[in-house]
């Protein structure tokens, strides 16, 4: 090991020394997760301009710091299953009416539904408004590999039907999908939780004596899994640190400014998806400012890690301790949310991909009939991303071909996914914590509704 990459070790030690005498003081989480950002993102661009993003010194010292980074995502996705089942249990056995399971599952899907189809509308005019289209877009040996590498798998998800994908979330063995072995293992453990709850409300009901046992059960369960969860979420600070500091070192600053108008477009787009989810909650009572500044850890943690289903813990614990959302709705929105209904990856992306490469097949992107057919397919489509795995990429192996339209664009633009993927997995999350938070408020007030007329 040479001298620069230990010198530059120790400072990175010392950049978590420094976290940690912050924790130990009154700093708040998020304050804590944004210095943990800058200061990550400082150590990478001192590694960028010192060695340059190929050099072996900071392809060494990055596998020392993805230690702490991938370490930390480790942890999170350990606690994602046993989460998902056990809140999911206590989620059916504590609800007061069993039909209510129903109203929840359907109402979060909606919104989920709803904010995809109004993100693929907002990539559209975006992508109108920039002028973006796949001309000029270069062709080096890794984007043409990676053209291969998408072909056939675009030849492999083009059978899939809507018909498939459901099937796909049936728990055929549920062991198996505690392990995350398929892409739609998250909503399998889903629906295994809930069944397990409704049969444990049945015996419950036919043999009295055990309703206590299973209810002590149940709420022992998830004390000791929320405590889990705040141990894990107490570790951000340091993985955000970790994981900035990898995406900047790591990023080619060339591609970076070729793509730039790709880039901005994309940041914008998402930027007036974020607009619209605070203007989605002040709709049922709720402050933006104050729902912002309530999720922001969880978004800091998205954005670095670039996966939706890590979130997962975070953004549960978030929605319950933060917003108020019952636990059954935020279980719901957040599984749900990592799988179904992605605003960034499934909407936004596709969106602008299809209207870039459509004029070269000779189709007018402003055509009505091509924008309602695309934001038709896109919101379908979103409900079958996790059939498929592989977010965005995926979505638009979906999307593109079902348009008549060529899957290659999604290569040319493989040096600057990393950077883009950050916000919009950012916004997926959003986008879920919307859709729980939109459950909530309007379920509570359909409850005051139904007690008033009683009174």
């Amino acid at each position: 090991m040479s001298v620069a990459v230990i010198a530059a070790l120790a400072l990175f030690a010392g950049i978590l020394a420094f976290l940690y005498v912050q924790q130990k003081s009154t700093h708040t989480l998020s304050r804590q997760v944004f210095t943990g950002l800058l200061l990550g993102s400082a150590f990478g661009l001192l590694l960028q301009f010192t060695f340059g993003d190929t050099s072996e010194t900071t392809k060494a010292v990055l596998e020392w710091v993805n230690v702490v980074g991938r370490g930390y995502v480790g942890l999170l996705k350990m606690i994602i299953m046993p989460l998902v089942l056990v809140s999911m249990i206590g989620a059916v056995v504590k609800l007061e009416k069993g039909g209510a399971l129903g109203k929840i599952s359907g109402l979060t899907i909606s919104v989920l539904l709803i904010t995809t189809a109004i993100s693929a509308i907002v990539g559209i005019g975006i992508t109108q408004v920039f002028g973006l289209t796949a001309e000029g877009l270069t062709e080096g040996a890794r984007e043409t590999a990676r053209i291969a590498v998408l072909e056939s798998r675009s030849d492999r998800v083009s059978d899939l039907s809507i018909a498939h994908m459901l099937v796909s979330f049936i728990p055929t063995n549920p062991f198996s999908d505690l392990t995350g072995a398929r892409s739609t293992s998250i909503i399998a453990v889903v629906i295994f939780g809930v069944l397990i709850g409704i049969a444990a409300r049945k015996v419950m009901a036919e043999q009295e004596q055990l309703e206590t046992p299973i209810r002590t059960f149940v709420e022992a369960s998830q004390s000791i899994i929320m405590r889990l969860v705040k141990m894990i979420m107490a570790l951000t600070p340091y993985g955000i640190a970790a994981l900035m500091a990898k995406v900047v070192a790591s990023s080619n600053g060339s591609d970076i400014l070729n793509l730039l108008g790709f880039i901005v477009a994309s940041y914008v787009a998402i930027a007036l998806m974020f607009v619209v989810h605070g203007l989605l909650v002040s709709l049922v009572g709720v402050n933006p400012k104050t729902y912002f500044k309530n999720i922001w850890p969880v978004l800091t943690f998205a954005f670095s890690s670039r996966s939706s289903a890590a979130t997962i813990p975070l953004n549960v614990e978030a929605q319950i301790t933060k917003l108020k959302v019952p636990p059954a709705i935020a279980n719901l929105s957040a599984s749900f949310g990592a799988t179904i209904g992605q605003n960034g990856c499934a909407g936004i992306y596709p969106a602008m991909l299809a209207v870039m490469v459509a004029p070269s097949v000779g189709i007018d992107p402003m055509d009505i009939n091509f924008i309602l057919s695309l934001v038709a397919i896109v919101t379908i489509s979103s409900f079958g991303i996790a059939g498929v795995g592989g977010g965005a990429t995926f979505a638009a192996l979906i999307v593109l071909p079902a348009m008549g339209l060529p899957v290659t664009i999604a290569a040319l633009l493989i040096s600057i996914e990393p950077l883009i993927d950050m916000a919009r997995t950012a916004l997926n999350v959003s986008g879920a914590m919307t859709a729980g938070t939109i459950t909530s408020r309007l379920l509570k007030e359909k409850q005051g509704e139904v007690e008033s007329q009683h009174a």
